[in-house]
């Protein structure tokens, strides 16, 4: 399903070198104008000198928020047809990433199909719905594990969050996710 795109400038900015690295040569070949940035400074510098038609932006970069680029994505260019992508996804951040601008929301691993579509994506369409939709287990293991991140990998913090015994905790941990 690779549609070209004529000449359309994308920016990835995802601090996964080997995902971001992947993607910008996937996107290449579908004819985006790829640039590359693996930070939130990073990208800031670039966009204070271009403007995108595309973007596709990690939700939590190492140094930062990847919602407070949208800004300034909007700023250089109001037309940015921006995808927020996330290794954890909940309704919250989805929710502000579409409040702040984003036209659609990923959760990881999205594939390249996914991401271009969303990019290219007609305003006011409906998005399809997934083929394959976590499954309950899934949601569950997965909020927990960004509770997990969000806590250092502190057991005990974590157990606090989410009011659950903490040894209850590290069963769930030490467990492998559940299939989607």
């Amino acid at each position: 399903m690779s549609t070209q795109v004529i000449s359309s400038s994308l920016i990835i900015v995802d601090d996964d070198q080997p995902l971001r690295e992947q993607l910008g040569r996937i996107m290449t070949r579908r004819g985006y104008e790829v640039t590359l940035a693996g930070s939130l400074d990073e990208a800031k510098i670039i966009l204070a000198d271009n403007g995108f038609d595309f973007a596709v932006v990690d939700i939590k970069l190492g140094d930062g928020y990847g919602l407070e680029l949208v800004n300034s994505l909007k700023a250089s260019n109001s037309n940015t047809r921006i995808v927020m992508l996330t290794g954890y996804g909940n309704i919250a951040t989805a929710v502000a990433a579409i409040k702040h601008g984003a036209v659609d929301y990923l959760t990881k691993p999205a594939d390249a199909d996914m991401i271009d579509n969303a990019l290219r994506q007609l305003k006011g369409s409906e998005p399809m719905p997934p083929e394959d939709p976590m499954s309950p287990d899934r949601v569950k293991w997965e909020h927990i594990q960004r509770v997990f991140s969000e806590c250092g990998n502190n057991v005990s913090e974590t157990a606090r969050r989410l009011k659950m015994h903490r040894r209850t905790l590290q069963r769930i941990l030490a467990k492998h996710a559940p299939k989607s």
